[in-house]
C-alpha cells in the first residue's frame, strides 16, 4: 500500500494519539466514578467499548486523510493505435507550412487529444529504418512528448514503418523472412496504424515488394493502416547534403497500402476525418496493475464503528461522549 500524502498520515497519527490519551484519562475518571457508585466491571468494559470503537473509527480516518493505494490487477477494454511519422529528411520541404514534418506534428497531437480513455497509444519514427519512441499506453503525455521531439535524418522506408509499427503492436520484432516468407503474428484486429508520410519509398531495402509484403502481413493480422499523406503533389525542392532533390506527395503509394489493409487514405488537411479511428477498432481486454483508492473504504470503515460506537456509548451513558 502507497499513501499519497504522508506528512497528512503523520498528523493525524498525532491527532488520533491525543484523542486516545485523552479518551483513557476519561476513562479512568469515569471508571472511578462507577466504582465508587457499585458498577460492576463488566458494565464498565461495555461502556468503554463504544469510546474505543470511536476512537478506532478517528485513527482509520487518519489513514484515510493520507491517500492510502494499493497496485491491484484491473481489467481494461483496450485498443491500440501506433502514430507511424516520417521523419526522413523529405519532411524538412516547405511546401506545407512551415514544414512536413511540423504539419504531421500538429495533426498528430490532435489525433491524440481526440482519442478516448480505451485507446493506447504508440509513436514509432521512421526513416530507412523504425524506431519505437513511445510503447503503446494510456499516457497522452508521453505520446505527445514522443510526436514532439522527432527530427528528420536519412530516406524513407514504408515497408519498416509498418513491420516497426506491427513490432510495437506485438511486442516481438516482425521481420520478413531472408526468402521472402511471411511471419504469422496472430490475429491483431484490437489495433490500427496511422501512416504520416508524404509516400516516397528511397531509403529501403527490397523496394515496392518489401512495403507490398509487409503490408500484406498486417493485413493477415487485421491491422488496418490509416494513412494521412503529409505533402503537395507539385512538391518542391529540399536540400540534402549540398544537393537540391525534388519532392512531391506520393497519393498512390499510401492509398495502396491503406486499400491492401482495409483503411483509408486522406490528405494531411483532411486528417480530422481520423478522429474517430477508435470506433473501427475491436476493444481487447487487457489486465494491468493500477493504483486502487482505497481512502473511501477506510472512511466507510471509519464511519461504521464511529456510528457504533456514538450507539453504544448513547445507550450506556445516555450521552454520546
Amino acid at each position: 500500500m502507497s499513501l499519497s500524502y504522508p506528512p497528512l498520515l503523520i498528523l493525524g497519527l498525532l491527532v488520533a494519539a491525543a484523542l486516545i490519551v485523552g479518551a483513557v484519562r476519561a476513562a479512568r475518571r469515569r471508571s472511578a466514578a462507577l466504582v465508587a457508585a457499585g458498577v460492576s466491571a463488566a458494565d464498565r468494559r461495555n461502556n468503554d467499548l463504544g469510546l474505543w470503537l470511536s476512537v478506532s473509527g478517528v485513527v482509520l480516518l487518519a489513514v484515510a486523510v493520507a491517500g492510502p493505494a494499493a497496485a491491484l490487477p484491473v481489467g481494461r477494454s483496450a485498443g491500440t493505435v501506433i502514430l507511424a511519422m516520417d521523419v526522413s529528411n523529405s519532411m524538412t520541404a516547405d511546401d506545407l507550412i512551415p514544414s512536413r514534418l511540423a504539419a504531421a506534428q500538429q495533426a498528430a497531437l490532435s489525433f491524440i487529444d481526440a482519442q478516448p480513455d480505451s485507446v493506447d497509444i504508440g509513436v514509432v519514427g521512421f526513416d530507412q529504418g523504425a524506431l519505437t519512441t513511445s510503447q503503446p499506453s494510456a499516457d497522452r503525455a508521453a505520446a505527445k512528448t514522443a510526436v514532439q521531439s522527432l527530427r528528420t535524418a536519412g530516406g524513407t522506408s514504408l515497408a519498416s514503418a509498418i513491420l516497426g509499427s506491427l513490432s510495437a503492436i506485438t511486442g516481438t520484432p516482425v521481420r520478413i523472412g531472408d526468402n521472402g516468407d511471411l511471419p504469422d503474428i496472430g490475429h491483431w484486429s484490437s489495433a490500427t496504424i496511422v501512416l504520416f508520410s508524404d509516400g516516397e519509398d528511397q531509403g529501403g531495402s527490397g523496394g515496392s515488394d518489401a512495403v507490398t509484403a509487409a503490408a500484406t502481413i498486417a493485413q493477415n493480422a487485421g491491422v488496418h493502416i490509416e494513412a494521412v499523406g503529409i505533402g503537395t503533389a507539385d512538391g518542391t525542392t529540399v536540400e540534402i547534403d549540398g544537393y537540391q532533390l525534388h519532392t512531391a506527395l506520393n497519393a498512390e503509394q499510401l492509398t495502396a497500402i491503406a486499400q491492401a489493409t482495409g483503411g483509408h487514405y486522406l490528405p494531411a488537411s483532411d486528417a480530422e476525418q481520423l478522429d474517430d479511428v477508435a470506433s473501427t477498432i475491436d476493444l481487447r481486454l487487457t489486465v494491468a496493475k493500477q493504483d486502487v483508492p482505497l481512502a473511501g473504504g477506510f472512511i466507510a470503515v471509519a464511519l461504521v464503528l464511529l456510528a457504533v460506537g456514538a450507539l453504544l456509548t448513547g445507550i450506556r451513558t445516555g450521552r454520546l461522549v
